[in-house]
């Protein structure tokens, strides 16, 4: 879709109070350090480099905004959080980053989605279930809610067809989609979907929810996975 392939950036933060108001629907996108979110990220929007790859994976601990709309003008934001689990991180940041992903997800009063990026040969990680736990609320009260199985191309049609079931089993109001950047699969359907959220008629705003134990529990659990290998995502 044409108008993903607008994105330009916005603007990058080191911490929420440094992120700017804005009065158009922004979705998130989040996920484990090596879930291809990055890769994502520039499949969506046809720009190699729009998104940041780290060769080690987590180093990147900024909010990054991404605006879209053509003709210049700002119709929906994509903000691309930093990636949570890998254990090259000391667990002092890991455990703040946590934190500042958490109150992000629940108090952004323009968040209209969330894209949770998930591989699909790991399946979803404690800190997937505990990032479950904190924005259920909000997705209850309206909040669009995917989780994106990525690297599609790694699985057998079997495969595919079982974890996305179980995806949709997880996603708890939400939806669960196929993807993969090499072949291209599911590019469309997801861009589609990201224009229907930002694009759809207004309703009346989510009260935004007080930081809960389960924001806490996101930022205690980082420091409990196993390191993943390095990946240039």
């Amino acid at each position: 879709m044409g108008w993903m392939h607008t994105a330009r950036f916005l603007t990058t933060a080191a911490q929420l109070h440094h992120l700017p108001p804005i009065n158009v629907p922004e979705i998130a996108f989040v996920g484990r350090s090596n879930a291809g979110k990055s890769t994502c990220i520039n499949t969506l929007t046809q720009q190699k480099q729009l998104a940041y790859a780290s060769k080690r994976p987590g180093r990147t601990q900024h909010i990054n905004l991404f605006s879209l709309g053509k003709q210049g003008l700002t119709d929906a934001v994509l903000a691309d959080l930093p990636g949570y689990g890998y254990a090259a991180v000391p667990k002092q940041d890991k455990i703040r980053w946590q934190r500042v992903m958490a109150n992000y997800l629940v108090t952004r009063e323009n968040l209209k989605g969330i894209v949770l990026l998930c591989d699909p040969r790991l399946g979803l990680t404690e800190l997937d279930e505990v990032l479950l736990d904190v924005i259920r609320p909000r997705v209850q009260e309206g909040l669009k809610f995917l989780i994106l199985l990525t690297k599609a191309d790694k699985l057998t049609r079997v495969q595919g067809a079982k974890a996305l079931s179980i995806a949709r089993l997880q996603a708890g109001g939400g939806e669960a989609k196929i993807f993969s950047a090499l072949k291209k699969q599911g590019v469309d359907e997801v861009a589609q979907l990201l224009w229907d959220w930002s694009h759809e008629a207004p309703s009346d705003p989510a009260v935004a929810q007080s930081p809960s134990s389960a924001q806490i529990a996101l930022g205690n659990a980082a420091g409990s996975e196993a390191e993943d290998p390095p990946s240039t995502d």
